[in-house]
């Protein structure tokens, strides 16, 4: 058990500008699909984190060759891409606690066949991978759970794709989905493969990146709403030659919603109008939450405009950023809902009981259901040792109860295992330091 903690003094005001890492949903796609393209790939601005050092060590064990050039404004990686044929036919991959490693790469993995085994961290075991599984198994792969069913560890071996059309739940995780769209060229080599959504799709803009990148690598995908998917065969990734990975927007909201709260104003650097990520919509909710936002092709920037207006609003379309929004109502002005958050229970811990567990310390008053969260503001927030459940969001998002000093002079909150942020963004804290007046 870790014993380090970071004490965050009271910052009574925010301004600057802020450079943000690159997008981990937009890296270990992109990274997956260089790999299964023709042709070599330079990779502009990856992320350097935990979730894509595990998603580049997979690869190098799979035979896929990748070197890293630093460069005056950063690195690129090259990329030799394999054209859908690994080199390693066998190999024993640790996949961390990373979902978008090791849910495209389990579907890669299946339908190429070979001996592979996939595993991670304790809580990667306990995060469902079931229906991914099941939608693969159907087609004709040879997927089995070595641990609990449903879940990782995971052994695959040889398989035959024997149908032309795929079901998988799009309810649980958009993952899965996404997972089975980065894969289906490999599966229509003579015969075109259709995929079926089945009940309700979640987090519809991470399947929009998804398909904004496949695109890019040349293949085309035919959309039926968000009903299903088809690819027509003899389509094989072609190597885009340069990609630059856009700038994280999730991570782009703790300073969004810092230059909201206390003072601003506070710019982020990397995402914008032009951005495919889903998550910049999180500058609309603050917006509506009485803050002053106004972006550009390449940045966006927050200034508080008065209290905070508490919100009521469904936050399906952005999970992850949608948890800022749940420590940035503790400075509304009375209580904030956020429905259709049901995702949060299966992410890098089980987000609704963590965050109603953390509020709760600094005095606010939560109830929690199976897919909300209800956040009523304490009168002054209360000093407090915040755990972050080896979750990088957790750590990142209670930073934000150090602001608004004027309330509370020399109060201290202490952020227990802050180096868990690795997993995204593991200079956040000085990021925050900088814009701390």
């Amino acid at each position: 058990m870790t014993h380090e903690y970071l004490d965050l003094q009271t910052v009574p005001h925010v301004e600057g500008a802020v450079r943000l890492p690159g997008s981990k949903s937009i890296s270990n796609r992109i990274l997956l699909l260089s790999a299964l393209s023709q042709g070599q790939v330079a990779i502009v601005d990856l992320l350097a984190s935990d979730d894509t050092a595990v998603m580049l060590a997979a690869l190098r064990s799979l035979g896929v060759e990748w070197t890293e050039e630093k460069t005056a404004t950063g690195t690129i990686h090259h990329v030799t891409g394999v054209a859908g044929v690994l080199p390693n036919k066998s190999a024993d991959l640790f996949m961390g606690n990373a979902g978008t490693a090791i849910r495209p790469l389990t579907a890669a993995l299946a339908v190429i066949g070979g001996d592979y085994t996939l595993h991670g961290v304790p809580r990667m075991h306990e995060r469902p991978i079931g229906d991914l599984v099941d939608a693969l198994n159907a087609a004709g792969t040879n997927v089995e759970y070595t641990g609990n069913k449903g879940y990782p560890p995971l052994h695959i071996k040889q398989g035959r794709i024997t149908t032309d059309r795929l079901s998988v739940r799009g309810d649980v995780s958009s993952q899965f989905l996404t997972a089975l769209l980065m894969v289906a060229p490999l599966m229509a080599r003579e015969h075109a493969i259709t995929i079926d959504v089945v009940g309700e799709l979640i987090s519809k803009p991470y399947i929009e990146i998804t398909l904004n990148l496949i695109r890019r690598f040349g293949v085309k995908v035919e959309q039926n709403g968000w009903e299903s998917f088809t690819i027509q065969p003899g389509q094989v990734y072609q190597s885009p030659g340069t990609i630059h990975v856009e700038g994280d927007a999730s991570s782009a909201s703790y300073f969004l919603a810092a230059g909201a709260i206390g003072g601003g104003p506070v710019r982020v650097e990397g995402v914008g109008n032009n951005s495919i990520q889903g998550d910049v919509r999180f500058a609309a909710a603050l917006e509506r939450m009485g803050a002053q936002i106004t972006m550009g092709d390449n940045w966006i920037e927050a200034r508080a405009n008065g209290p905070l207006k508490a919100i009521d609003a469904d936050f399906n379309h952005i999970p992850d950023a949608a948890m800022t929004i749940a420590v940035a109502a503790l400075y509304a002005d009375g209580t904030s809902t956020l429905r259709n958050i049901a995702s949060w229970r299966v992410k890098e811990t089980d987000r609704i009981a963590a965050m109603a567990t953390e509020l709760r310390k600094v005095g606010a008053t939560v109830e929690e259901g199976p897919d909300f969260i209800k956040v009523t503001p304490p009168a002054v927030i209360a000093p407090a040792t915040i755990d972050t459940y080896d979750d990088h969001r957790m750590a990142m998002c209670f930073s934000l109860v150090s602001l608004d000093g004027a309330l509370r002079k020399g109060a201290v909150t202490r952020i227990n295992d802050p180096k868990c942020v690795n997993k995204t963004f593991p200079d956040y804290f000085n990021a925050f330091a900088k814009i701390a007046k």
